[in-house]
Formats: structure tokens, sequence, C-alpha cells
């Protein structure tokens, strides 16, 4: 590896930390909102979300500039890959981190239907899928980003049974259609965190081991042709 580009990747790898910080306490302080909505903070978040924006696109244009001035190959070429694909997933959770903010401060306005504990729970969870997924990143530790992969079927059954409940809440009391649809989309969201943590972990894996585990157990599940 040259001089320059062992200087150019370790730049990268401190501004996609930096990324990494920012969103973590973005959706943090979405999280937060689903017990105490504020329009003030949810304007916050938004106003957030423009940076992230900004510092994906300056991410993405100082990998492709790697990959052209220098044509990495191996170990360097895997983990430029992964900063630009863990990049435009930080960006898509900071997205969401706004959406949770909107639909919590739009409950505020309806007080006949409150923000369960179990949707608190899975919000905890999904943030605590992302914070390990950038960590397994930091420490290079794939092991532990298998291990999220594996956390993200216990978060799509906890939204399966919100949905359902949420479902039945709304056949049951049509007037309160509209705080239920909030709801409905902060579960959603929440869950969206956690696919992201997902696939964060897996281009972990990939760094780290080379190999693309995304959509394996799908693909392992399905009969081979005769």
């Amino acid at each position: 590896m040259s001089v320059h580009m062992q200087t150019d990747i370790a730049a990268l790898h401190k501004d996609l930390l930096a990324m990494c910080s920012r969103v973590e306490d973005m959706i943090h302080r979405a999280v937060e909102q689903l017990s105490n909505p504020d329009f003030e903070e949810s304007r916050r978040i938004a106003s957030d979300d423009d940076e992230i924006d900004r510092i994906d696109v300056e991410i993405e244009d100082a990998c492709l500039k790697i990959l052209a001035l220098y044509q990495p190959v191996a170990i360097d070429l895997r983990r430029i890959t992964a900063v630009m694909k863990i990049s435009a997933e930080l960006e898509r959770v900071a997205d969401l981190a706004v959406n949770i903010s909107e639909r919590a401060c739009g409950l505020l306005e309806s007080s006949q239907v409150q923000i369960p504990d179990q949707l608190k729970d899975m919000a905890g969870r999904a943030v605590d899928m992302l914070h390990r997924s950038i960590d397994a990143y930091v420490e290079l530790d794939s092991a532990a980003a298998r291990k999220v992969c594996v956390e993200d079927e216990e978060v799509d059954a906890l939204n399966r049974t919100m949905i359902q409940q949420l479902i039945a809440y709304m056949h049951e009391h049509p007037s309160h259609l509209d705080a239920s649809l909030h709801m409905f989309s902060a579960v959603r969201q929440v869950e969206r965190v956690a696919d992201h943590a997902t696939n964060i972990a897996e281009d972990v894996v990939y760094l780290v081991e080379g190999r693309i585990i995304r959509h394996s157990r799908k693909l392992n599940s399905q009969p081979a042709n005769s």
C-alpha cells in the first residue's frame, strides 16, 4: 500500500467514525421522542439530517477518488467498499431518525393512543444493534457482527406482533385511525433501524472475512435444483 493511499484511507476511516457518532446521537434523540415528543427537538434532528446527507456525499466522493487513483485490491478494496456501503446505511438511519421524531410529534396531538412500552423496548434493541454493529466495524470483529445479524430476526418478530396488535386496535377503534397510523409508521421505522444495523454488520463480515452473507439464510433454505 502506498503512503498516500494509506493516508487517504485513514482519513476516510476517521470521517466515517465521525458520521457514525452523529447518526447514533440522532437515533438516540429520536427514540427519546417516543417518550417525550418535542417539536423543537424534531426540527433540530431534521436539520442534523441535512448535515449527514452532506457528509455521505463527501465520503462517497472520497471513496471514488481513492478507487480511481490507487486501484486498491484485497483488504484495501474491501475496506473502501465497506466504508461506502456503511456510509449509505448510516444516511438512511438518519432519515429514519427524522421520521421517528415526526411520528412521535404526530402522536403528541392525540391523547387516544399511548406509546406502548413494547415499542420503546423494541426501539432500545434496534439502537443497541446499531451501536454494536458500529463497534464491530471499529474493532473489525466479525463474530460480534454476526450476533447482530441473528438478533434482527427477534426484532422482526416484535414488529410483526405489534403490527398485528395495531391492526386489531384500528378495527376496534376506527375513530382513532389517524393516531394509530402514526403509531403504525413509528413501529415500521424502528424495525428498519434494526435492518440497517444488520446491513452494517453484514458489511463488517465482508470486510473482515471477504464473505458476502447477505441473504445467506434465505438462499441456504431453498431446495437445491434437481
